[in-house]
């Protein structure tokens, strides 16, 4: 089998992205101005970019395939267990490596404690339910005091997290990893200029610090003010102060990176069930010329549980039980070789270069859970739990938006499905807040005819979301992608954790070379009559 997770891994240290379509010239093949220079407008076009992912992740290539058509009837299984068999087309995305660990938690927690010393409030939320380790019949208390912070746990995943706070981490992760770009690369104030440098040099020490914490929405909102010594130039002549911005730009003004300059990345999140499962198989191992060759029950090709090759011959290839009573095997001769959770690289990553996609914790996904979601869901993406919100506005006139304590911008319900008129849009500020009613933005019941018995004579509603996986705690079973069950989206428990996902812009394939394409023609040069 063709293994290409190797190349994968090396995918954020070397970025390999293809280029977006846009013209290659730097000049506007439709109205023949120059791109990035002042004297044609300062419109900045980056063609340059070439995209990758964010740290941590890799480089899931999209398809179609088979949503839960890995299921295997087990007798006296639930039919829930399964979703509803559909050809589905998931896009291209990145996905963590691993599972998100102890540490990885721990460095969140150290965040908000150092930026946010006395919000006790703030730290205790973000802190796992350490107690969902205790049973009332067994001896877990080690567990309780020691998972978490222990050294000898610090690979580990994290449990007792809700998926409330994980998509919060998910959130978190976004701005520190956006804000360490801007300032690694002098588009902000670095980091040893703004704690004052190894010395603490009187420049850094006089370097202004912006109020609050870095946060994605704010800086692109123009919201927070920090620019380095390589911040953009803004080549726009209405900004140019009189005087000193000559032609080209060498001495404009600085701005904020912008979305249009491609060096933020796009935000961290859960992955929807459909990506979730289609990572899991890694059907990319398995596929030449479009033709699957065999299919999988599990991340790994074949039907058994353990390793035929040669040298792990016998060894387990995931954490979990393998009957009622047998969590790690016979000492001396351990199976899987943990007794609770491993650390999150064990065992062999599937042929995406995903660790642990079977086995050691189940893991948190976006949607909310309805038994039959994929036979009503979208083909393309399909997903449910939308929820669509707006940035809330501060001031009309400006177009600033409203920050809370946090820094982070005040959400409220979207309540429009399409872009209003002007007329309209100035009618609709002039009503009170609590004037318009919300008829659209929850879109978890759609094309759900149980709409209005969930959560009433169910336990299922519209805070139940998916979880996936299997874990340390069970059988084979539910080792399979398609497996699918739920809980509370504030509940946690020893054996749920989650990793992160995040969205790919542009096309489609991961890499066109040695594959055939259609050659384009670039655009003819303009010329001036």
């Amino acid at each position: 089998m063709k293994k290409i997770y190797l190349y994968l891994l090396l995918s954020f240290v070397v970025t390999s992205g293809l280029v977006s379509c846009k013209s290659k010239s730097g000049k506007s093949d439709k109205t023949g101005m120059d791109y990035n220079k002042q004297e044609y407008g300062g419109f900045v076009v980056n063609n340059k970019y070439r995209r990758g992912p964010g740290p941590g992740l890799v480089e899931i290539e999209g398809g179609v395939f088979v949503m839960s058509g890995s299921a295997i009837n087990v007798p006296g299984q639930e039919l829930s267990s399964y979703n509803h068999k559909r050809e589905t087309t998931v896009s291209s995305f990145y996905m963590d490596e691993t599972e998100v660990s102890n540490t990885n938690w721990l460095e969140y927690l150290n965040w908000i404690s150092t930026n946010f010393p006395k919000d006790y409030e703030y730290y205790y939320n973000e802190m796992p339910d350490t107690l969902v380790w205790r049973r009332p019949l067994s001896y877990n208390e080690p567990y309780v005091d020691n998972y978490l912070r222990h050294p000898a746990y610090q690979d580990y995943p994290v449990v007792g997290v809700s998926w409330e706070q994980a998509g919060r981490y998910c959130e978190w992760r976004t701005d520190r990893v956006n804000e360490y770009l801007l300032r690694q690369r002098g588009y902000m104030t670095t980091f040893k200029e703004l704690n004052g440098g190894a010395k603490g040099n009187a420049t850094a020490a006089a370097t202004p610090r912006p109020t609050g914490p870095f946060n994605t929405d704010t800086y692109l909102s123009g919201q927070y003010d920090d620019k380095g010594k390589n911040a953009m130039k803004d080549l726009n002549p209405a900004n140019a102060a009189a005087g000193t911005a000559t032609a080209g730009g060498r001495n404009a003004p600085k701005r904020n990176v912008r979305l249009e300059d491609g060096i933020l990345k796009q935000p961290y999140r859960l992955p929807t069930e459909a990506e979730w499962e289609y990572a899991a198989l890694g059907l990319i191992g398995n596929t030449q010329y479009e033709n699957i060759s065999s299919n999988k029950i599990y991340p790994w090709s074949g039907l058994g549980m353990s390793s035929a090759k040669k040298s792990t011959r016998g060894l387990i290839l995931a954490n979990f039980k393998r009957t009622k009573g047998d969590y790690m095997g016979v000492g001396g001769s351990l199976n899987d070789k943990g007794s609770i959770t491993v650390a999150v690289r064990s065992y062999t990553p599937n042929d995406f270069g995903l660790y642990n996609m079977a086995g050691n914790v189940n893991e948190w996904v976006a949607d909310v859970y309805r038994s039959n979601t994929f036979e009503a869901a979208d083909a393309f993406n399909p997903y449910r739990g939308n929820y669509y919100q707006d940035k809330k506005i501060a001031d009309p006139a400006t177009g600033k938006i409203a920050i809370d304590k946090y820094n982070k911008p005040v959400m409220t319900d979207a309540l429009y499905a399409k872009k209003q008129t002007w007329a309209e849009k100035q009618a609709a500020a002039a009503k009170p807040a609590d004037s318009v009613k919300n008829t659209y933005a929850d879109q978890r019941g759609y094309r759900d005819p149980q709409n209005e018995l969930y959560g009433e004579i169910t336990l299922i509603n519209d805070k139940s979301r998916v979880y996936k996986g299997g874990s340390w705690n069970d059988q084979a079973l539910w080792l399979n992608p398609a497996s699918r069950r739920y809980m509370q989206q504030d509940e946690a428990t020893a054996d749920i954790g989650f990793r992160c996902a995040m969205t790919m812009l542009g096309a489609p394939e991961i890499r066109s070379s040695g594959k055939p394409q259609f050659k384009s023609k670039p655009a003819r040069p303009f010329k001036s009559r």
